[in-house]
């Protein structure tokens, strides 16, 4: 069953908004309890993105596809998941939800709701990471959505889980939540000065990754549950009947 485009869009603003408080109250809690021990409080982050980002995209994902992620939507896009002319609106919807997210968790730890972080995150090295950190995302979604499209809740999250240590960023791996971290000095937090960079490669990453598995599995089922990339739309039926 289709949902309206203002449905979507809701489920959009307010799945990425859960994952942003996640993210960031969760920072502050795990630093909070952890005593100065980074390694600690990064693991109570680690867990509790994880285990959100598995509930909302279940949640979400048969609404809007559950994407929560320009980098997604645009990818998405490109493939003809979604039309290009929601891909603004998809987007809008993130970062909005973004913010909300982060000022939500602010409140809820006592903090001013917006105030710009302090915590440096530059050089190539960071942006290095945010460049794989994506791009393995992204071949995560496209891979499991062409071969088993329920297990991409959980493929995703696994993933993210993974990449936060592997990652010297610590995986951000989307534009949306990276403007928002901005606005909070948390555990969580990224200088403003630092979001260009990290959004740039997060898009080449995506973009990297979009390519590769467009030739490595050309094609999309069009059975495909819509979750993370929804594929029911009547414009992929028209993709594939032009093949």
């Amino acid at each position: 069953m289709s949902h309206s485009l203002p449905k979507r869009l809701v489920a959009e603003a307010v799945g990425t908004a859960l994952l942003l408080a996640a993210v960031v109250g969760s920072g502050i809690m795990g630093e909070r309890l952890a005593g100065g021990n980074v390694a600690i409080a990064l693991l109570a982050n680690t867990i509790a993105t994880g285990a959100a980002l598995v509930a909302l995209i279940l949640t979400f994902g048969p609404i809007s596809g559950a994407h929560f992620n320009p980098a997604v939507t645009l990818a998405d896009a490109s493939q003809k998941g979604i039309a290009w002319r929601e891909a603004p609106l998809y987007i809008a919807a993130q970062i909005a939800g973004a913010l909300v997210g982060v000022a939500c968790a602010n409140v809820m730890f006592q903090l001013p709701i917006f105030f710009v972080s302090q915590h440096a995150r530059a050089g190539e090295a960071q942006l290095f990471s945010e460049f794989v950190a994506t791009f393995g995302l992204l071949a995560v979604i496209w891979g499991c959505a062409r071969s088993r499209s329920d297990a991409v809740p959980f493929a995703v999250a696994a993933y993210i889980t993974a990449a936060y240590w592997f990652t010297a960023s610590t995986s951000f791996a989307n534009p949306a939540v990276t403007l928002a971290r901005s606005l909070s000095d948390t555990f969580a937090g990224i200088r403003p000065i630092d979001t260009v960079g990290f959004i740039g490669a997060q898009l080449l990453g995506a973009g990297a990754a979009t390519l590769l598995f467009r030739w490595l599995t050309p094609s999309l089922p069009l059975d495909a549950d819509a979750v993370v990339v929804p594929h029911k739309d009547d414009c992929l039926r028209e993709f594939h009947g032009s093949k």
